[in-house]
């Protein structure tokens, strides 16, 4: 056999997709027969019947492996530890509702064996709701501007990583890792691919506003200290603003001091004001503290229930 290629897929409550994606993915491999293959699905504690479903498959194909979490580890957590259990010569992340189109595997595969160790989806369009895609775009296209690293835009983490990659990524030491940024800030070349991104194959998204709210913010507090920045500068802003305020106020009531009303308005407007600065910037705050006391706690990024058709030595 040639040189192995690990699909990854993290999935809950899929039951509608995931065989339809096993089977889309054993029917490439059958024409891509050079290869060797092993297609990882890491479930997140699902409800449904996606694991019994799952075990049915791995009966019958030992290509096929699951990792089964002992409860639902989130979002991030889950589909970074799938990625560095896998042992191929090169890794694709894939996710089980076919947004990650599979047929754009030989496409990274070729453009790997042309050399590149990261090959990346990259989304020039998509069939999702309009307005959801262009919120997604400026968030895109402010996280690159914020970011000490290069980011990628339009990019969600569907791509292939040669086993360097993924090396680097089990060195580390992060329990909440932003994938997407890792990617970059390891350094190599990145070649990207531009797709066109599909609906959901069946059934709903899983992800909610406040899980991209956490992917979001997790983007922003471990690539960016500019908000921090933002606070201060616009603290010191406003108080010299106010400064100047007060001296005019001051002057324009001595010099017209029984026909100058200076009324209430201007303080309730000053106070909601000033209040609701402070309360965002307390937010912002907030999330880089919540941020830092993540990863000191040092928590594993999943605690595994079960393993099928691993060998020993994966384990």
């Amino acid at each position: 056999m040639g040189r192995k290629i690990s699909i990854v897929t993290a999935c809950y409550n899929e039951e509608e997709n995931v065989e339809l994606l096993y089977e889309a993915v054993k029917s490439i491999f059958q024409d891509l027969d050079e290869y060797e293959y092993e297609h990882i699905f890491i479930d997140n504690a699902s409800t449904d019947r996606t694991v019994p479903i799952l075990k049915g498959i791995a009966e019958k194909d030992k290509n096929v492996k699951i990792i089964v979490n002992a409860r639902n580890f989130g979002h991030i957590r889950s589909p970074f530890h799938g990625l560095i259990q896998a042992k191929g010569d090169a890794v694709i992340s894939l996710v089980a509702d076919f947004q990650d189109p599979p047929d754009m595997i030989p496409e990274f595969i070729e453009k790997w064996n042309e050399g590149c160790k990261v090959v990346v989806g990259v989304k020039k369009g998509s069939e999702e709701n309009a307005l959801l895609f262009s919120i997604r775009r400026v968030y895109y296209y402010f996280i690159e501007k914020l970011s000490d690293v290069k980011q990628i835009k339009n990019f969600t983490g569907f791509g292939l990583y040669d086993k360097k990659i993924i090396e680097q990524l089990r060195l580390i030491d992060d329990p909440y890792p932003y994938m997407r940024g890792l990617i970059s800030e390891i350094g190599y070349d990145i070649c990207q691919i531009e797709y066109q991104q599909p609906l959901r194959k069946r059934g709903i998204t899983k992800n909610n506003f406040y899980t991209l709210y956490d992917m979001a913010m997790l983007g922003i507090t471990s690539y960016s200290k500019i908000p921090l920045r933002l606070a201060t500068l616009i603290g010191f802003t406003l108080a010299i603003i106010s400064l100047i305020f007060a001296f005019f106020y001051t002057v324009y009531k001595l010099i017209y001091w029984y026909s100058f009303d200076v009324g209430i308005a201007p303080l309730v407007i000053g106070l909601f004001f000033f209040s609701a600065v402070q309360l965002f910037f307390i937010g912002v705050i907030g999330e880089y503290v919540g941020s830092i006391q993540t990863r000191v706690m040092k928590r594993p990024l999943v605690i595994e229930r079960e393993r099928i058709n691993f060998n020993e030595d994966e384990k």
